[in-house]
């Protein structure tokens, strides 16, 4: 599979995740503070909670349910509760259009 169309670029809000969903694979998108665009599994690892929903800070994610905060970067978490990390994928903007591959998960 290549990667298809997740969002636009202006659909993103800075340190707002946005929840999208890509051949049944949930993915949280961010547009961090420095304007750089991440994409993670929108299930925290820790309890099925959406990602999403949480809070940004800096090239973090934190899980409004139980605090565990997740590298943008690398998907792993940064505290307990949770110590699983979620999948990173590969974000490619083509002019206003994020692309992300829902099947290739990044090697970090």
């Amino acid at each position: 599979m290549s990667a298809q169309r997740a969002c636009g670029v202006d659909d993103l809000e800075l340190d707002t995740p946005l929840r999208v969903e890509l051949d049944g694979v949930a993915i949280a998108i961010v547009k961090d503070s420095a304007g750089d665009i991440h994409a993670i599994g929108d299930r925290c690892t820790h309890g099925d909670i959406s990602l999403a929903e949480g809070f940004v800070e800096g090239d973090t994610l934190e899980c409004w349910a139980h605090g565990s905060r997740f590298s943008l970067i690398t998907g792993k978490p940064l505290n307990l509760p949770a110590y699983e990390p979620v999948p990173v994928y590969s974000v490619e903007i083509d002019g206003d259009d994020v692309l992300i591959d829902p099947t290739v998960i990044k090697e970090v």
